[in-house]
């Protein structure tokens, strides 16, 4: 895996404080790892630290994040991107708790633009606390908007 050039604010269309994961550490042509510190400042996080629920978000950012390294690369926009559903997604823990150092690795099992599923990971030292694949849609705002009008 190659270290990471982008800033995490280049790879996501979040803002502040929607962007959930704090550094890419490194990518390649078909997964990322993530980091995310738990503290005081982290969305979502309670008197007892961030519930383990909140780990399927931070694996769709670490998705999310892998498509928009592959669009800079590619000279490319940043695409949208939306969670679709998961499978399986297990958690071990009930709570991340301040001061925990979790890393988020996405691996890309499939891909028909506009629409990839990732194996993804959740690791605490060395155990894996969260895994589960998720299926998620990135494409451009013509597809965006099909999407849209088929919902309605």
């Amino acid at each position: 895996m190659a270290t990471h050039p982008y800033p995490i604010e280049a790879l996501l269309p979040h803002r502040p404080p929607m962007i959930l994961i704090d550094e890419i550490l490194s990518y390649d042509g078909d997964s990322l790892l993530a980091a995310v510190t738990i503290t005081d400042a982290s969305l979502f996080v309670t008197a007892e630290g961030v519930p383990g629920y909140v780990g399927i978000e931070y694996m769709a950012q670490a998705c999310g994040a892998y498509a928009g390294a592959q669009s800079l690369d590619s000279g490319e926009p940043v695409r949208i991107g939306l969670l679709l559903g998961s499978r399986n997604y297990r958690v071990t823990v009930p709570r991340f708790s301040r001061g925990e150092r979790l890393l988020i690795s996405a691996r890309m099992i499939f891909r028909d633009d506009p629409l990839a599923a990732f194996a993804c990971s959740i690791t605490l030292g060395t155990q894996v606390v969260a895994e589960a694949e998720l299926n998620v849609y990135y494409g451009d705002d013509d597809h965006l908007r099909v999407l849209q009008g088929s919902a309605q």
